[in-house]
């Protein structure tokens, strides 16, 4: 397999910190390069799952309240803020 050279613009801080990573593990810089967007593309191409919880449905027994129109938001706000 062959190789390309690019130029990329990175942000000074980030260089440092990819230089200093590759002296303290004494491997070159292309290769925490190759590692950073080799593991980027595989995450990329296998997604995670979502960190959010699924929404949990939950029934009461009874039912919807007569009168109750969980169509409209703002009915909904007020009775949950009225005291029961």
């Amino acid at each position: 397999m062959g190789s390309v050279k690019t130029t990329i613009e990175l942000p000074d801080e980030l260089f440092i910190a990819a230089k200093k990573r590759a002296a303290e593990t004494r491997v070159t810089l292309k290769e925490i390069f190759e590692r950073s967007l080799r593991r980027e593309l595989y995450s990329a191409a296998t997604p995670k799952r979502s960190k959010r919880r699924p929404i949990r449905w939950v029934t009461a027994k009874g039912g919807v309240p007569p009168g109750m129109d969980v169509a409209n938001r703002e009915h909904l706000y007020q009775w949950l803020q009225e005291p029961k």
